[in-house]
């Protein structure tokens, strides 16, 4: 077929690896190669007809479009092929197609131009929490060094929030209380902490958002801690120690505050019929924390 472009990618004995897969549906997103045949082999003189090739033949030459990671001499990262970028994961042919073509990939994606800033950040975001986890699980990395607590064996959690509607369509307008500390969302469900944290790095922010508001499923407002950090559960502030574990007029009498539904027997997350009782929920421990004259917010928590 005329100008058609043939991929070629190796078999691994018959079997289908998640690297390969994923690089070359990332390269079939571009106008170039949508209607490119995909050709599975590890015929050199096959491989040698094709104008691109991942995953198999031991060359990673990008002029060539030659993407393979298994040769000895490999040891490319994102942090090696891109300084500064921090990933010092080995990468997989998934990644290196990434690497290559990502950012077209997603200019396409988003009908925008190659210079929109917004490619900046989509392009790491979406590196660091799908494609580097495909890399890493290709080229056998351990996610960590040290011995783990906990096993987790169903990734069930994932599973149940993977059933929630998602958090971006239509509205997503934000909003900031005048305290500085606390921000609403319009939507429920999006991933926010974070972001939150990046952009409070970026700004160099002096006064830490400590509440985050959104709506449930159920049109009740949450009003929830911030972390101090990704993986903790301890919180920069959380909501008063007198109202865990109450829920409904119990919770509405001890806090003085109507519609309360619950606060969370550690602190981290409550609840209100309305936007207007969850945000006083957190204004009045703001205002808690406040007075308590000489006391680190960390230990408030």
């Amino acid at each position: 077929m005329a100008g058609l472009k043939r991929l070629r990618i190796g078999t691994h004995d018959g079997t289908f690896h998640c690297d390969e897969a994923l690089a070359c549906f990332l390269l079939r997103r571009l106008p170039e190669y949508q209607d490119a045949e995909i050709v599975r082999t590890r015929d050199p003189k096959v491989l040698a007809e094709c104008d691109v090739v991942v995953d198999v033949g031991g060359v990673y030459d990008p002029a060539k479009h030659r993407y393979d990671h298994h040769q000895r001499s490999f040891s490319e990262s994102m942090s090696s092929l891109r300084p500064g970028s921090g990933w010092v994961t080995k990468l997989s042919s998934a990644g290196l197609v990434y690497h290559h073509f990502g950012r077209r990939i997603l200019a396409q994606l988003l009908q925008t131009d190659w210079t929109d800033r917004r490619l900046d950040v989509l392009q790491d975001k979406l590196y660091e929490n799908f494609v580097e986890e495909i890399d890493a699980i290709d080229n056998g990395i351990s996610q960590c060094d040290a011995e783990p607590r906990y096993n987790v064996t169903t990734n069930l959690s994932s599973r149940v929030a993977r059933l929630n509607p998602t958090w971006n369509a239509e509205c997503q307008d934000t909003e900031e209380d005048p305290s500085g500390e606390i921000i609403v969302l319009a939507k429920g469900g999006c991933p926010w902490k974070e972001h939150l944290f990046e952009l409070e790095k970026e700004l160099r922010v002096d006064k830490p958002i400590k509440f985050v508001l959104y709506p449930d499923q159920r049109d009740q407002w949450r009003v929830q801690c911030v972390p101090q950090g990704l993986a903790t559960f301890q919180n920069r502030l959380s909501l008063m120690e007198s109202w865990r574990g109450l829920r409904d007029d119990q919770l509405s009498a001890a806090s003085g505050i109507a519609g309360c539904v619950f606060v969370h027997a550690n602190g981290f997350i409550g609840g209100n019929a309305t936007k207007e009782g969850a945000l006083e929920m957190a204004r009045v421990t703001l205002d808690w924390a406040s007075a308590v004259n000489g006391t680190p917010e960390s230990e408030l928590s």
